[in-house]
């Protein structure tokens, strides 16, 4: 390529704004060259390097604006340390189905095993399709209930959000008010999705009134897929201790509610 040419490529490219065909257009040149491909080739060549970075810049500053504490892909998960867990229901959830469904999802199981890992990798896939997504633990987002002005705010407008850590600490009846509101707001609506370490029957406690509980629930399983891990925790694999209690046979299982 003439390096007045090149020269005043470059300096467009960066008027533009294309930083990343900018970046690779000595790449993409030497290769157009040495292949001796058409210009409509190297042009194509050259904007697709473009989108894809443009592309994966969108994704991150999702992932970033809906506040995920990490980027763990579906991939990552080991599906391996629950054997019994039903993987195709799992990755049916992957298509996103339930996001135009205004479904509900709902991890439950104890601590380490994976309930925040599967909800992030179905935020991280939720962004890259476009969805405005908003994560957040049960104690953030009571204390965020408990302002005066909450209309407008992501954590219900968002397309799906995921309250995670619900039933680690305890709530008090008018807490479990707002947690109510919240959930009926968002009420075939939008999607949300919840972590809980306690089973539904223990739900009543957590919230301190059967009504409100039941209320909450009622909502929460019309139009939902329910995933109850059983098993021990991924992050203690390696103690001898967890090595003595690794899940049996039947301790894993998904169960989805009727729409």
């Amino acid at each position: 390529m003439e390096q007045l040419t090149y020269d005043r490529l470059q300096d467009n490219l960066k008027r533009l704004k294309l930083t990343r065909a900018a970046e690779v257009l000595d790449t993409v040149a030497t290769r157009s060259e040495d292949g001796k491909a058409s210009y409509l080739s190297f042009l194509d060549h050259l904007l697709e390097e473009e989108v894809a970075a443009k592309e994966k810049r969108r994704i991150e500053t999702s992932m970033k604006i809906a506040g995920l504490p990490f980027a763990k892909t579906i991939e990552e998960y080991e599906f391996s340390f629950h054997p019994h867990l039903d993987r195709k229901a799992v990755m049916e959830l992957f298509d996103l189905t339930f996001l135009t469904k205004h479904e509900n999802v709902i991890f439950l199981g104890p601590p380490g095993v994976g309930k925040t890992h599967l909800a992030v990798s179905l935020a991280i896939k939720a962004c890259s399709h476009g969805f405005k997504v908003y994560f957040t633990t049960m104690n953030t987002l009571i204390g965020k209930l408990k302002e005066s002005q909450s209309k407008g705010k992501a954590y219900l407008s968002a397309s799906l959000v995921i309250v995670d850590e619900v039933g680690y600490l305890p709530v008090d009846s008018r807490e479990a008010y707002l947690f109510f509101q919240f959930i009926s707001y968002r009420y075939e609506k939008s999607s949300t999705i919840i972590t809980s370490n306690k089973s539904f029957i223990d739900w009543q406690e957590l919230f301190g009134d059967p009504v409100i509980a039941s209320a909450i629930l009622d909502r929460l399983l019309h139009h939902s897929r329910v995933i109850n891990i059983k098993g021990h925790s991924y992050r203690l694999k390696e103690h001898a201790f967890s090595k003595q209690l690794r899940p049996k046979q039947g301790e894993d299982m998904v169960t989805s509610s009727p729409p």
